[in-house]
């Protein structure tokens, strides 16, 4: 974690003392270190006025940090804020992490005694979505494969080696009729990102990636509502959108790439589609056509998505934004997308019953 503070601070080329305030992701309740961001700071040698804290909040937690930091920045307690954090997926067997994640997700005294883990919503998800629009499994598996071929061009992923289609189908299946590569692994990981104010931005003379529109919605449900409604409609995301595009001044079709939080195939079809960038009913088939590949009509998880860069979850958001500054200052290399001028950013809750969206803007 101090490597790649020390790494980002160099690269955004300001000096360490105007960092005033530092938001970090919550580490995982395993975590050894208790206090991590104040033991951070510690071995960092940084001393703030504007503020220092963890925040916490489900799958947006990072997401959450990351606004958090520009909230900092709008109220005058900081020019420079970092958004940061780490996640240690590894420190404990995949049966305590997922007994933990079905009582932080699930109605403890329904869900959980039941099995019911967040895996089994995008399975749901995805059966009603297959009902309703006659999607295949083939389209939702072009998805996982999509990704691979994007993650094989960044050396941040997690999986990197191409899959092919048929491979995709072939795999074992996890919940129905969610398969192995549908899903995403667990992941260790660690990010830190620096924003300023536009002031500072341009006084650095470089190219900077502005935050130009954000917005959140919550649906009022704990992950799955327990009222009729339009399970794969995801009004959450629909709704935040429309407030990001209005305050950026933009429309879903002036987007150039989209970074998703997306923990499985159907949810990028399902997100795709609330938030404007595919027409309702034809997310899998876009993918499967090749419209949200590099090259296509709208590049979407050009990182190659939680599927195949990796989905350590209190960090993945900002792992999402890295992506996004990346491309939007012509630093992603084989994978970037040709005169990226808009980029967008989903951040979720559990199973979009709340979304955050940040638009994000090329400067030069």
């Amino acid at each position: 974690m101090t490597r790649l503070v020390v790494d980002a601070v160099k690269d955004a080329g300001v000096d360490k003392q105007d960092i005033q305030s530092l938001v970090f992701t919550l580490p995982r309740p395993y975590t050894r270190q208790k206090y991590f961001h104040t033991f951070l700071m510690g071995q960092l040698r940084l001393s703030c006025r504007g503020n220092v804290m963890e925040v916490m909040g489900n799958g947006m937690t990072a997401a959450l940090a990351f606004d958090q930091a520009c909230n900092d920045i709008m109220l005058g307690r900081s020019e420079v804020s970092l958004a940061l954090g780490i996640n240690m997926e590894s420190a404990v067997s995949a049966a305590e992490h997922m007994m933990s994640s079905m009582r932080t997700t699930g109605d403890v005294d329904f869900h959980t005694s039941a099995g019911f883990t967040p895996i089994a919503w995008y399975a749901m998800d995805a059966m009603r979505y297959m009902h309703e629009h006659g999607a295949t499994r083939e389209e939702l598996c072009s998805v996982a494969v999509k990704n691979r071929f994007h993650a094989s061009m960044n050396p941040l992923a997690q999986y990197r080696k191409p899959v092919t289609l048929e491979e995709v189908v072939q795999q074992r299946p996890i919940v129905e009729p969610l398969g192995l590569y549908d899903v995403p692994p667990r992941g260790d990981g660690a990010a830190c990102l620096v924003l300023a104010s536009e002031d500072v931005a341009r006084e650095l003379g470089r190219p900077y990636v502005l935050v130009k529109g954000r917005g959140f919605f919550h649906d009022g449900s704990h992950q799955i509502s327990d009222v009729p409604n339009d399970m794969i409609a995801f009004e959450s995301a629909r709704q935040a959108a429309s407030v990001a595009y209005e305050q950026a001044g933009i429309s879903a079709k002036d987007v150039d790439v989209a970074e998703l939080y997306a923990p499985c195939t159907i949810v990028e079809v399902l997100v795709s589609e609330a938030i404007g960038l595919i027409p309702k009913g034809h997310g899998a088939r876009a993918a499967f056509n090749g419209e949200t590949r590099l090259g296509g009509h709208i590049p979407i998880s050009t990182s190659g998505g939680l599927t195949s860069r990796g989905h350590p979850a209190y960090v993945t958001s900002l792992y999402n934004y890295v992506e996004l500054a990346e491309q939007l200052r012509g630093r992603a290399g084989e994978r970037q997308v040709k005169n990226a001028q808009f980029g967008l950013a989903t951040g979720e809750l559990g199973n979009y019953n709340a979304a955050m969206i940040h638009v994000m803007e090329a400067k030069q």
